[in-house]
């Protein structure tokens, strides 16, 4: 399927789980790896990246395409048959909290051994995780790292508009130009932002307007 733009120019991936997802600098390399699969060098693949910037969506894609089990770090222990239940391939999620270390490498190699892959989500890289059994800890950081990074200028702006026009609301480019150098960077803070800016012009009965939009920043960050 071709890719739609916005206006910005940015890609944007078919949704997924209500979600599209708009391929920018950031988080292109993440977006290759995925869509390299199954052609990964090794049976692992670590994404890193800050809570928002679309790993969750990247992973579910991953999963839908491999039929993966999907998992969490702190779920995993036991025998690594029955928490596959069958499948070949495994995600799991939140790889950097603490968790029993003698069973994620039991996982890995079961399920590296059979042919299969594992994607790992978490925000920081592996050699950043919190594991303590060495054998383990040397394949984790063996894997390529596919990490997206925070978003610039232009990516935000579209990623703001994305979501005042999911909730219906008429942006226009004063005000996405008043907002982005001032809000803090990162993916999740621009649907928060587009939230409080929701709540409050629907409270006033008016637009979203830079007043409306200072005034909110002002109550939020305690700075215009």
């Amino acid at each position: 399927m071709k890719p739609r733009q916005l206006p910005l120019g940015f890609p944007q991936r078919p949704a997924l789980g209500g979600e599209d997802f708009l391929v920018a600098p950031c988080n292109a390399e993440a977006v290759a790896w995925i869509d390299r699969w199954p052609g990964w060098p090794g049976p692992a693949l670590a994404l890193s990246g800050p809570a928002g910037c679309g790993k969750t969506h990247l992973a579910r894609v991953w999963q839908a395409a491999s039929g993966a089990r999907r998992l969490a770090r702190a779920d995993i222990a036991g025998a690594a048959e029955m928490l596959l239940a069958g499948a070949a391939h495994a995600l799991v999620e939140d790889a950097d909290a603490p968790g029993d270390d003698a069973a994620l490498f039991h996982l890995y190699n079961h399920v590296a051994g059979r042919g299969g892959t594992l994607l790992f989500c978490a925000a920081a890289a592996p050699a950043r995780w919190p594991v303590g059994l060495a054998d383990l800890a040397s394949r984790l950081r063996a894997m390529p790292v596919a990490a997206i990074g925070a978003p610039d200028d232009a990516l935000l702006e579209a990623v703001l508009a994305k979501h005042f026009a999911d909730r219906q609301l008429r942006i226009r480019a004063d005000v996405l130009r008043y907002l982005v150098p001032r809000m803090e960077r990162s993916f999740a803070a621009a649907r928060a932002l587009a939230e409080a800016l929701d709540r409050a012009a629907l409270a006033e009965g008016r637009t979203v307007t830079v007043p409306l939009a200072r005034r909110v920043l002002g109550e939020d960050a305690g700075a215009d």
